[in-house]
C-alpha cells in the first residue's frame, strides 16, 4: 500500500514500455516473490501464534492497550523495509526489505490470529478468509491485466479515503466513535482500490528489474486486505 512515484535511473525500461518477453518475465518474477513474502509471512506467523514465549508477550502489549506502539513499530519497519526494496543497485537488500516486511507483519498479525485459533469455529473461520482474500485479489488482478485499465485515476480518490480512514481510526480513541462492521467493509472497499491501482502501477512506474519492490508493494496491500477480511469472517461467524 504506497502511493509515492518513485524516481528510478532515467536509463531503466518500464515494464509497459519493455518487449513482450521481458514483461511477461517481470509480471512472473512479481507475483512470484508475492507467492514468497506470502509464504514466509505465513510460516513465520504459525511460529509466532505456536510459540507462547512469543505470541504472549504480543498479546499483552496489544491487549493491554499498548496496540499503538505496535502499529507505530511496525509502520516505522514497514517504511525502513520499503527503502530497501527499492535500492536498485543492491539486489540483497531488497531481499532483505522483503523478508523485513513479511516478518513484521507476521509480528503485526499474532494477536489476531490467537483470538482466531480460540473461537469455537476458529479453522472455519480461517479458511473462509483466506478463500475470499485469494477470490478479491485474484480477481481484481485479471481485472487490470484483461481489460488493460491505467487505474492512475485512483490516486486522489485513495489517498484522500486513506487519510479519513486513518482520521476515523485516531477519533475513535478520544470518542465514543467504534469502529464495527461498516468500517471493515468500508476498508475492506479500499484496499480493493489499492490493488487496482498498484497492479496498474507496477506496469507504468515500475522498471522490470524492480520486480522484488513491486512485489513488496503488491504483498502489503494483500496483507492488509486478509488482516480486514479476516476480521470480517469473525465478525460474522461470532454472531452465529
Amino acid at each position: 500500500m504506497n502511493l509515492s512515484t518513485e524516481h528510478w535511473e532515467q536509463e531503466d525500461v518500464f515494464a509497459a514500455d519493455a518487449a513482450l518477453s521481458e514483461r511477461v518475465s517481470f509480471i512472473q518474477k512479481t507475483y512470484l516473490h508475492v507467492f514468497g513474502a506470502t509464504a514466509l509471512f505465513a510460516g513465520m506467523l504459525w511460529v509466532f501464534v505456536s510459540t507462547p514465549e512469543i505470541s504472549t508477550p504480543i498479546a499483552r502489549l496489544f491487549f493491554g492497550g499498548g496496540w499503538w506502539a505496535i502499529l507505530i513499530g511496525f509502520m516505522a519497519i514497514s517504511w525502513v523495509a520499503q527503502s530497501m526494496a527499492r535500492r536498485q543497485t543492491n539486489v540483497g537488500l531488497q531481499y532483505c526489505g522483503l523478508g523485513l516486511y513479511a516478518i513484521a507483519e507476521a509480528v503485526f498479525f499474532t494477536p489476531l490470529m490467537m483470538y482466531i485459533t480460540m473461537m469455537r469455529n476458529g479453522g472455519e473461520v480461517l479458511t473462509q478468509a483466506v478463500a475470499l482474500t485469494i477470490t478479491i485479489f485474484g480477481g481484481l488482478t485479471i481485472v487490470v491485466f484483461l481489460t488493460k485499465t491505467d487505474f492512475s485515476f485512483l490516486r486522489g480518490i485513495l489517498t484522500v479515503a486513506m487519510w479519513a480512514a486513518i482520521g476515523v481510526m485516531v477519533l475513535s480513541i478520544f470518542t465514543p466513535i467504534t469502529l464495527g462492521t461498516w468500517f471493515v467493509v468500508a476498508m475492506i472497499v479500499l484496499m480493493s482500490g489499492f490493488i487496482l491501482y498498484e497492479t496498474s502501477d507496477v506496469m507504468r512506474t515500475f522498471p522490470t528489474n524492480m520486480h522484488v519492490a513491486a512485489a513488496l508493494m503488491l504483498f502489503s496491500s494483500l496483507t492488509t486486505l486478509f488482516w480486514y477480511v479476516l476480521r470480517l469472517t469473525a465478525i460474522m461467524n461470532s454472531d452465529d
